[in-house]
């Protein structure tokens, strides 16, 4: 499971999906004789019709219907009854359900992250109103003065897609915060941003409310102009030996659901973790589909690392002592850094605040990808390229970056551990 905090300093600010199960498929019953499972169904199955009837023949107490990145439906099933669910012929297959948790980490003021990785720079640092629309698949986004969220979805609990703890709302911060002569300012000012909430206020959930939450991306990607979805979350979990069938081979039906939203055009790009372990072991960190971000130290927002440490012990320009990374040649191909320590940005209810992890690291280049999209550049743009395209655009354009733009563990250098090459936004 992912760590909260760092081994050596404050509050690390992350999401971790937590994969200790109180119930598993093997026969161990909840208190409450009742098993969270999620259903995923054949191709031409009606998901709500056989939720329906599910719900009758098996006694399936159905929480979410998914029609778009899945075909199928979470349910709470009696474990006498998991046996002949899983024989119906319209099954695919039944995946484990989850817990969920979160564990939280000036006047126009370029906060350091978005300085170092020369965000500044790019040709569309004004507001951004009609740029393509990022989902921040998290806690609830805003309500924030600094941000134009323009809808959203609650997939946790009650209809309010607002933030109800804060990381959120510092994640949509980074990735998009006005440029209003208040406050901060994202990577992509004034972007439109789409309140997935998939947390409830305690920052715990499930991997259904996960799925719920790219289930609805992908049915509003197209109608929303929704290009990029942040998920600064994570836990236990690998990609399969062969990835050629979305993990249909091991019954993993969250990276069925991302695998699908992906060919739908989203790109999806996620949080590394903060165990300071090989990334292998988490998901969805590990899913070739997605561009997987490590995070690393800036206090100063300039390379060279002469800075001081601020808010949390760590050294500029280095790897952040939390990150996790990369060692195999599949992960190392869809992985970048971006900064993650102390970084500041928009919080709930109104205010600011300064916090560290891979979950602060993702949506540096989160916004980045989109910036590279609607780029009207004739070199470096993203436009009319599909997601594979575009995590491999924003990697080569990192990678032929001069060598002393980047931080001491980084790609050029011989370290075992691969935190890839700091994203750059500089040039869209």
């Amino acid at each position: 499971m992912w760590s909260g905090r760092s081994r050596s300093g404050p509050l690390v600010a992350t999401i971790a999906l937590v994969v200790a199960m109180s119930v598993g498929m093997q026969g161990q019953v909840e208190a409450q004789g009742a098993t969270p499972v999620i259903v995923v169904l054949r191709d031409g199955v009606d998901p709500a019709a056989t939720a329906n009837d599910h719900s009758a023949r098996y006694g399936a107490d159905v929480a979410h219907v998914y029609t778009a990145a899945l075909r199928g439906y979470a349910a709470r099933v009696p474990a006498a009854r998991l046996g002949a669910l899983a024989s119906d012929s319209r099954v695919a297959f039944i995946s484990e359900d989850r817990p969920v948790s979160a564990l939280d980490g000036h006047a126009g003021e370029l906060p350091f992250g978005v300085d170092r990785i020369d965000g500044e720079l790019s040709t569309k640092a004004g507001a951004n109103n009609s740029a393509p629309a990022i989902a921040v698949i998290d806690t609830g986004s805003g309500p924030h003065s600094d941000l134009n969220i323009a809808g959203g979805k609650n997939c946790s609990t009650g209809r309010k897609f607002d933030d109800g703890n804060g990381h959120g709302t510092h994640v949509a911060g980074t990735i998009a915060a006005k440029k209003n002569g208040t406050g901060v300012v994202g990577v992509l000012p004034g972007a439109p941003i789409y309140s997935v909430r998939v947390l409830n206020n305690a920052g715990s959930g499930t991997f259904s409310s996960v799925i719920c939450g790219v289930d609805w991306v992908t049915a509003n990607a197209a109608s929303f102009g929704i290009k990029v979805a942040n998920m600064s979350l994570g836990g236990g979990g690998s990609d399969s030996p062969s990835d050629a069938n979305c993990n249909n081979a091991n019954n993993d039906a969250l990276h069925k659901a991302i695998c699908n939203s992906v060919k739908a055009g989203v790109t999806y790009v996620v949080a590394a973790g903060n165990s300071a372990v090989d990334f292998a072991g988490f998901v969805p960190a590990a899913y070739d589909e997605v561009l997987t971000v490590t995070a690393m130290a800036d206090f100063d927002g300039k390379p060279g690392g002469l800075a001081a440490a601020t808010c949390r012990a760590d050294v500029d320009d280095t790897a952040a002592d939390f990150s996790n990374f990369a060692t195999l040649a599949d992960d190392k191909a869809h992985t970048i850094a971006a900064p993650g320590v102390c970084i500041k940005s928009t919080w709930k209810g109104g205010g600011y605040n300064t916090i560290s992890g891979t979950s602060m690291a993702s949506p540096h280049a989160a916004g980045t990808a989109a910036l590279c999209i609607v780029s009207t550049s004739t070199s470096g743009t993203c436009a009319g390229l599909m997601p594979a395209q575009i995590i491999q655009k924003l990697r080569s354009d990192a990678a032929a970056r001069p060598p002393a733009y980047g931080f001491a563990e980084d790609a050029n250098s011989t370290s075992t551990n691969y935190y890839g090459h700091l994203i750059y936004a500089g040039g869209y």
